[in-house]
């Protein structure tokens, strides 16, 4: 292939290439139409139409995209006509838009899909807004209102055709972008997590496990979005063909490889200290980072459909591993016996990533024997629907306190426009809903990076308009900002806010009244962000630490449910069914959860924050303790672990200690007292029988850890949620 072919291919091959030439063919038809018709006035209403409709699209099949398409446009027509029946009557106005906002906020409820129509119709109204706003200006009344929703209209019903046409000609493209982000997501992780095995000692432990579990987070988020796009177009059944086993297959390996790569089987200080002369730790590192670059690289030829290859250098590595552990082994040290045994386990789990990576094929293949259903958590029915919506209209819901701050933040804009800014001052109300975030660290991040957006886009707009003055040149610099506030409004707020700044404007310019707006909208956005933030501060603010105590509940109530599954197996023998897929992934989710908690607590007021440190130490204990049970996961097999008593009582204390301590949580309570025989039990659990197997060794092992892990669980659950003063232990004494 030469290089100008491998170029485009990668290019076309690139996660947002689909969504920004989507979005580039539809304004390019517009743009071409109206200039050929001589006509550039419809411009800035076509334009605004199929950014609206684009904002409203979610990641679904033909079908599905058909039904969002059709909805958007119903609810695009219902309040462009609201709009226009009722701006002459302040009060009816107002208070029909803090209605929908609050309804259209509650769809949310419902799944993405509903959640992005309803901000996308929010939008649409407010578009409808200037261009009534500016009519009345100059005097051409509500006839040619009516003429710009109409091409509004028609500008998100163009986009939603080619985005329709689009998923039935590319329907699995989505499903690869996704799994390929997601290797590349656990490619990192794993490389991060080979910096745990670096032999320093007064390493800073600490912050290398934090900066793991925030890579945790991304890997989660990846592996849900992997698993909606596969839901979308494979349905929940779980009966995938030739075609769609590829996926599948991925999938579930991705899956595999991330309950491995969380597995923590002793504690990393121990290691250290034990191994710190010999090379093996070393080995256990350049082998993670291998095969978190082989990770990557996979997740690279998913994206470009390449054959991909392990590579020599990777099974070296293996190999020299295995060396290394012959000859710590062939030492006969006694004090080594356990340790080796879980670095062995680790060799193990390094292996069967190492296995499954020589073995990937790309080629689509039917999977036979596997349990391929999927959880599907969207609602389907009516009555679901129903439900959903009924759930979310109490005031202790996170959409129902939103629905009321950005409906209460509307009506405060709407009044500041009418008395201190009357003349474009619809801006406002735009920003307030871009920038109004469900929680006011979000809303914070949010604020800063669309005053720095709007700056920025400010300065760009105003060289462009003096460097290019004609209008063909300004033309294809509003459809270049166009498809860069696509491409960047998901993961670069502010790039994409200065080119939907800039892509406003030169619309404009065409009307004549570009520069006139520069101050406006800079002066709009000011106080669009000032009323969100009071919103955020003032009317039901969703502070972080207040509900702390109950994301750190789930998290324990989430490894109760996942350690219950866990030993299933081991009696049971070893199926990677859907309660146990289950059961793994809502521990995860409530891992995320709590990580992304306490980012948000650090936007927060001091006042409001709670004990951050505590929260933070509480985080990296629950990720040890989520280590220490993706190392049973990702070992079970049928053991006999029935007739050992030791691991019933153990599995009946932990089930007994983890309920307490989350019901302590979620009603903030202190944490209950250790029982008396925890620190005995873990003693008698590494007393290993002479004659017990690999399995059984790890069974007891583990449950020993975690054992030792509950009281400085307890202690830092304490501190966090202020329910007790009881200090925390050191690690020796746990």
């Amino acid at each position: 292939m030469r290089p100008t072919e491998r170029l485009l291919n990668r290019l076309w091959a690139h996660e947002k290439a689909s969504y920004g030439l989507r979005v580039s063919i539809a304004l390019s038809t517009l743009m071409a139409v109206c200039w050929y018709r001589g006509d550039l006035q419809p411009l800035p209403s076509l334009f605004l139409g199929t950014i609206a409709s684009a904002v409203a699209e979610t990641d679904d099949n033909g079908w599905g995209r058909s039904k969002s398409v059709l909805l958007s446009l119903l609810c695009f027509v219902a309040a462009a006509a609201a709009v226009i029946q009722l701006f002459d009557w302040p009060l009816p106005f107002v208070a029909a838009l803090a209605l929908a906002a609050f309804a259209l906020t509650l769809l949310g409820a419902l799944g993405e899909r509903y959640a992005s129509i309803g901000q996308a119709t929010v939008t649409l109204a407010i578009y409808t807004m200037i261009a009534m706003d500016q009519h009345r200006g100059a005097g051409t009344g509500t006839a040619a209102a009516w003429r710009d929703v109409a091409q509004m209209l028609a500008g998100a019903a163009w986009y939603g055709a080619l985005s329709i046409l689009w998923t039935v000609m590319f329907a699995n493209r989505p499903v690869r972008e996704r799994l390929a982000r997601l290797f590349g997501e656990l490619g990192r992780y794993l490389q991060l997590k080979a910096d745990l095995f670096e032999p320093v000692r007064h390493g800073d432990l600490e912050a290398r496990r934090l900066a793991l579990a925030e890579q945790n987070v991304r890997v989660v988020q990846a592996l849900n979005a992997a698993k909606t796009a596969i839901l979308s177009r494979f349905g929940r059944s779980g009966r995938p063909g030739v075609q769609s086993g590829l996926y599948f297959r991925l999938y579930y390996m991705a899956q595999d490889f991330h309950e491995r790569a969380s597995s923590s089987h002793y504690p990393y200080e121990a290691l250290t200290e034990a191994f710190f002369h010999s090379d093996v730790l070393y080995r256990c590192r350049r082998l993670l980072s291998l095969q978190g670059g082989a990770c990557m690289a996979l997740g690279q030829a998913i994206r470009l459909r390449q054959p991909f290859d392990y590579g020599e250098r990777n099974r070296q590595a293996g190999q020299d591993l295995e060396h290394s552990l012959q000859y710590l082994r062939d030492q006969h040290n006694p004090r080594w016996q356990r340790l080796l045994g879980s670095l062995q386990l680790l060799a193990t789990n390094l292996s069967s990533i190492a296995r499954q990576l020589s073995e990937a094929s790309l080629a689509d293949t039917p999977l036979e024997g596997i349990d391929t259903r999927l959880r599907d958590s969207s609602p389907h029915t009516l009555r679901e629907m129903a439900t959903r919506l009924r759930q979310a209209l109490t005031p202790g819901s996170l959409l129902f306190r939103h629905g009321v701050r950005i409906a209460l933040a509307l009506i405060a804009g709407y009044a500041v426009l009418k008395l201190v800014h009357p003349s474009n001052g619809y801006w406002i109300l735009l920003t307030i809903v871009f920038v109004c975030r469900p929680n006011f660290g979000a809303t914070r991040l949010r604020l800063v990076q669309r005053i720095g957006g709007t700056l920025v886009g400010l300065g760009v707009t105003w060289a462009l308009m003096q460097l290019f003055p004609g209008t063909t040149l300004q033309l294809l610099l509003a459809l270049a900002a166009a498809l860069l506030f696509f491409v960047t409004r998901t993961d670069r707020y502010v790039i994409a806010t200065a080119a939907i700044t800039t892509m406003a404007l030169l619309c404009f310019n065409l009307l004549g009244d570009g520069f006139v707006l520069i101050w406006p909208r800079l002066l709009d956005t000011l106080i669009g962000c000032a009323i969100a933030a009071t919103a955020s501060l003032l009317i039901l603010p969703d502070w972080q630490g207040r509900r702390l105590h109950r994301v750190m509940a789930q998290v324990i109530a989430t490894s109760t449910r996942y350690l219950d599954e866990v030993l299933g197996q081991y009696r049971s023998g070893m199926r990677d069914d859907l309660p146990y897929r289950i059961a793994r992934r809502d521990m995860h989710n409530a891992d995320v959860a709590l990580s992304v908690a306490l980012s948000n607590m650090l936007r927060e007021p001091g006042y409001a924050r709670g004990n951050l440190d505590a929260g933070f130490r509480f985080l990296a204990l629950s990720n040890t303790l989520l280590g220490y049970l993706s190392a049973l996961g990702a070992h079970r097999a049928q053991a006999a672990v029935s007739d050992d008593p030791l691991v019933g009582d153990a599995q009946r204390c932990l089930q007994q200690a983890l309920a307490g301590l989350s019901t302590a949580l979620s009603e903030r309570q202190a944490a209950p007292a250790a029982g008396d025989d925890e620190r005995a039990l873990a003693d008698a659990l590494e007393q290993l029988p002479e004659d017990s197997d690999d399995k059984s060794r790890l069974v007891r092992t583990q449950l020993a850890l975690i054992l030792r892990l509950l009281p400085r669980l307890r202690a830092a659950a304490d501190e966090a949620v202020g329910g007790g003063t009881r200090p925390a232990p050191s690690p020796a004494a746990a």
